[in-house]
């Protein structure tokens, strides 16, 4: 069976939503979401079970993220939401015109020069080392586990791997890249479903985070490895960058929409395009999803809301704009005037001054987390540092190299980052964590997450279930397969470009834990992926 192949079903599935009391862990890739379950069942909490799982998933996803990524997190506790922003800056050495003198004209897509310092491992070490209730050598020994004794791999994790393995096999084949190969093709192929795969280098490396809480990898030996594959490739990191970096614990952001709080991480993330739209969307009055009127008018407020994005997201230390400004009702007010009957070219505001894996957790003690973590662009950039298993991200990507932009690369800035943990509330008490990974999907996704269960009333399952809209560009939109045909027609005839996507992985995997006044966990995952709720 080839990996497309797996992904070939001749009918349509239906998933109910689950149902739990005692604990919940959802995400994309049923093995990983077993090792979170089984750290809730030993006295573990959410925080342990996300850290668990997470970790899990860089050993049975790494077509979407791994040990050399970035990472997120929301995390309610003690009667309050946590964030924390575990994405890496530039190095010392990071220069625009350096790169400019270099020929470029654009961030680079692989190699080198698109790596941050990574931010994944001190995520998982913050999380446990604050809010968890087990050692790292507890939490973590599933992902070690099943990298030492071998995993078969799930159907939509062989279809990205051959993606990735035929792109990375187009591009140049320097000494850097063989590593990939070496790592994650050692048979000359990608693996396909239900192959085993053994990870030792990977497990290796993930005991010896458990171990010294990261040391190695940020100051000792590790460090070392990929230093100096990074100076094999151009990279633009130092050991000072790697010693000296802390992820940072931040106040996550709100809008309120229709009674409920939508929170997100604060830039450098852009989980404020997705409140930025909501802030458009709450306006207007919805009564039915799968309408002309409100796909058309979700898709213009995300145009605007991206624009707004594009223009002014940065490191915080250098966005020109407030974060109060973007989100104030005043500026939704003025923006969503643009909103009118017809498809428009996004145009940013002046306001007063995607490889990526998603989670959630909840326990029986109130705790819940939305966590995301990624190597952006699958496997990130095309490096991986011999024998560990860890692949670079290259999250660089996201900087600009037009002069004076607040994204511009500089040295110790954080790029502009795609990936968004989202969480709701309402008076005060919570609802849950959700969050739809994919790149640019993502604000897009919460946007249709929130209004799924606020306006229309879908439970979790079926929120993940409906079909999505995707914009790319200009008024290009892209709709799944299973779009009903009037929305594609009545799109078309309000001046949209529409089409039908033929990218089974475009629309993002989601995953959603809600909790009802009683106590009771409700969960749903990605159809689009092969995910599971894992409950007790």
């Amino acid at each position: 069976m080839t990996p497309l192949d797996a992904l070939r079903y001749p009918y349509a599935s239906r998933r109910n939503a689950v149902f739990a009391n005692r604990g919940m862990v959802a995400t994309s890739q049923p093995l990983a979401a077993q090792v979170g379950l089984k750290v809730l069942q030993d006295g573990g909490n959410a925080i342990d079970a996300a850290v668990a799982t997470a970790a899990a998933l860089t050993v049975v996803e790494p077509t979407a993220n791994g040990i050399g990524g970035d990472a997120f997190a929301l995390v309610w506790t003690g009667g309050k939401l946590h964030g924390l922003n575990a994405s890496g800056p530039a190095g010392k050495l990071a220069s625009a015109q350096a790169l400019r003198d270099r020929g470029l004209t654009e961030m680079p897509t692989y190699g080198g020069e698109a790596v941050t310092v990574p931010g994944t491992p001190s995520a998982w070490v913050a999380l446990a080392e604050r809010f968890g209730k087990l050692p790292l050598s507890q939490s973590m020994a599933g992902a070690i586990e099943l990298g030492e004794r071998g995993y078969p791999v799930s159907p939509t994790v062989a279809y990205a791997w051959e993606i990735a393995f035929n792109k990375f096999r187009s591009l140049p084949q320097t000494d850097s890249l063989r590593h990939w190969f070496d790592t994650f093709a050692p048979n000359g192929r990608a693996p396909i479903s239900g192959e085993v795969v053994r990870a030792e280098g990977h497990a290796r490396t993930l005991a010896s985070i458990a171990s010294d809480g990261g040391e190695s990898f940020y100051r000792g030996a590790l460090a070392e490895q990929t230093l100096a594959l990074l100076n094999q490739a151009g990279g633009l990191l130092t050991a000072e960058d790697l010693a000296g970096y802390r992820p940072e614990w931040v106040d996550p952001i709100r809008t309120d929409y229709r009674g409920y709080d939508v929170w997100e991480i604060p830039p450098n993330g852009h989980g404020i395009v997705s409140l930025i739209a909501l802030n458009l969307l709450k306006g207007f009055e919805f009564t039915e999803r799968d309408t002309v009127q409100t796909w058309h008018r979700q898709i213009e407020a995300l145009k605007l809301a991206f624009a707004d994005g594009f223009a002014h997201i940065a490191d915080p230390s250098h966005m020109r704009v407030s974060i109060e400004d973007l989100l104030s009702d005043a500026y939704a007010d003025e923006r969503r005037k643009l909103i009118g009957d017809r498809a428009s070219l996004p145009l940013a505001g002046s306001p007063s001054r995607g490889g990526t894996v998603y989670l959630s957790t909840a326990d029986s003690e109130g705790n819940m987390v939305s966590f995301i973590q990624s190597n952006y662009m699958g496997f990130g950039s095309g490096l991986v540092v011999p024998g560990t298993g860890i692949a670079l991200h290259n999250r660089g990507n996201n900087f600009t190299l037009e002069a004076g932009h607040p994204n511009e690369f500089a040295p110790g800035k954080r790029p502009y980052n795609t990936i968004i943990p989202g969480f709701m509330s309402r008076d005060g008490k919570p609802v849950g964590p959700f969050g739809v990974m994919g790149g640019f999907m993502q604000p897009q996704g919460h946007v249709q997450m929130v209004m799924n269960t606020i306006d229309f009333g879908l439970n979790p399952q079926a929120s993940l279930d409906a079909p999505r809209w995707e914009w790319t560009h200009g008024k290009t939109i892209d709709i799944e397969h299973s779009t009903p045909e009037h929305l594609f027609r009545g799109l078309a005839a309000l001046g949209h470009d529409v089409s039908w996507s033929p990218r089974p992985l475009a629309f993002g995997r989601g995953q959603i834990i809600w909790r009802d006044d009683h106590g009771t966990l409700c969960g749903g995952t990605e159809p689009r992926a092969d995910g599971q709720v894992a409950a007790w």
